[in-house]
């Protein structure tokens, strides 16, 4: 008899055994696969059982949440939600997150390993901390003097700090509110569908995710070429430019909307905006030349991030002399995001030096306590110092006897460039607006802000001036705003 129970016990702790080994196994190598499985709404749940951390502007939320009641008890809300909607996204129960909500959402949700007390705690409990915040670098009056510039038109605004790559200002229009995407529910899924069918697309960060033909804005790109190669070695010297000017290897002739670019010199070239000029350096440069002088501007970069990913600014590096004409006055095939072009005009006020733009200062804890600090660091040497200061009197005369007379601020050294970009079937669109533009303190002549400016569909009647007509006003401000503090 006491053979069969120690039998019967024997198997029994095999059994034991082989639960434990089960459990086991699915504790440390299923746990993952199956907290990931959308039919467990566990992770869910305790994802939304405490309050979102906050996203800051200075030392003010412009984020929060709100008990429901429900089983998803907390819920995302914004406060000036379409003012700040292109710098934080949303965060959905339905839907996800994007842009900040989504970079940061280690932080922002308490799932962050930096928030623990010890290394691997979240891990080995399963646990999340108190959700963290996150402070961005955005100024709130450069950020409400560009909504408000912007109106009710379609356009996007970038402005940054040229000698740090603080993004100042990140704004599109029309915008949204995110706050309506928050919850569950046919009010959730109703908000969706309207935002995502609308013509107006407001859920489009025309900022960051949107990239337009730059127009005159590029010959920027193009002078720094041109300078940096020596295809130009003084900018007040006449050129061997004809206007109008036939494309090689065509019969197409490019006219120019401003009056005596015949020869015109570099400098005259980007006062007036003559396209015959710096289509024909562009040229002289050559393919090689240019691509490697856009790529230090950023062009061409699939990997930006601020934290967010940036669309791709696009220069074609197989092209055609003809195309590569073109393409020198921003038009064929080149594209920009505003982000993009406030980086050019960036890195000619910081004396040719691009930093890297970002647009998350820090993360803390929901005390306070940095988890992780951003800092400045370079993203590329764009230029020569000197070239960059010969662009930057060629920019200052834009704006003093040019173009862009409209971005002037009184007692303030301001350098800018107009641009129109045509688009649309054989050009019949209206055309977008650009300026791009570059502000100094008065007291310490060092550069405190570099703006772009996009205005969709502006009115225009001749090329450059719809850019300082639309989009120079609204720049100034901005520029206005930033020198205020």
């Amino acid at each position: 008899m006491i053979r069969y129970i120690r039998r019967a016990a024997a198997f029994c702790l095999l059994l034991l055994m082989a639960l434990l080994l089960n459990a086991a196994r699915i504790q440390v190598f299923q746990a993952d696969e199956l907290n990931d499985n959308p039919a467990n709404r566990r992770r869910t749940i305790v994802r939304y059982d405490q309050p979102r951390g906050d996203i800051m502007v200075g030392k003010k939320s412009v984020t929060g949440s709100r008990n429901t009641g429900e089983q998803l008890s907390y819920e995302r809300t914004y406060t000036n939600g379409p003012l700040y909607a292109p710098v934080t996204g949303y965060a959905s129960q339905t839907y996800g997150t994007t842009l900040i909500e989504n970079a940061e959402d280690g932080i922002l949700s308490g799932t962050d390993p930096m928030l623990a007390p010890v290394p691997l705690w979240n891990e080995i409990t399963r646990s999340q901390q108190p959700a963290g915040n996150v402070v961005t670098t955005i100024k709130d009056s450069m950020q409400r003097a560009a909504y408000d510039g912007l109106g009710n038109r379609r356009g996007a605004v970038a402005a940054l700090e040229p000698s740090t790559g603080k993004i100042l200002a990140l704004v599109s229009t029309p915008s949204y509110d995110p706050g309506r995407l928050s919850g569950t529910g046919s009010s959730v899924t109703d908000a969706w569908r309207q935002l995502n069918t609308a013509k107006s697309q407001p859920m489009l960060n025309r900022a960051i995710r949107q990239t337009y033909p730059p127009g005159s804005t590029f010959k920027i790109v193009t002078a720094a070429a041109a300078l940096d190669t020596d295809v130009v070695t003084d900018p007040d010297a006449y050129t061997d430019t004809p206007s109008p000017y036939v494309l090689p290897g065509t019969s197409t002739t490019l006219p120019n909307e401003a009056r005596g670019c015949e020869e015109a010199s570099l400098a005259e070239a980007i006062r007036v905006s003559c396209n015959t000029v710096m289509a024909h350096l562009g040229v002289q440069v050559g393919l090689d030349g240019m691509v490697e002088a856009v790529r230090k501007f950023g062009f061409n970069d699939t990997g930006l991030k601020i934290p967010s990913g940036v669309a791709k600014s696009n220069f074609d590096t197989d092209m055609s002399d003809d195309q590569l004409a073109l393409s020198s006055i921003g038009q064929y095939d080149t594209t920009a995001t505003p982000l993009q072009m406030a980086m050019v005009a960036s890195a000619v006020a910081n004396g040719g030096e691009l930093k890297y733009p970002y647009l998350v200062d820090r993360t803390t804890t929901k005390n306070g306590t940095t988890v992780h600090q951003n800092n400045t660091r370079s993203y590329h040497q764009a230029m020569s110092p000197r070239t960059a200061t010969q662009l930057q009197r060629m920019m200052v005369d834009v704006v003093e006897q040019g173009t862009g007379s409209n971005g002037a601020i009184y007692g303030v050294t301001v350098g800018g460039k107009t641009g129109t970009a045509q688009h649309g079937i054989d050009n019949t669109g209206m055309p977008y607006a650009w300026f791009i533009s570059w502000a100094e303190s008065p007291d310490s002549r060092q550069p405190v802000v570099a703006v772009a400016v996009v205005v969709e569909d502006a009115a225009a009647k001749r090329a450059d001036i719809s850019g300082g007509g639309s989009a120079a006003p609204i720049a100034r401000s901005v520029m206005e705003a930033a020198l205020r503090g």
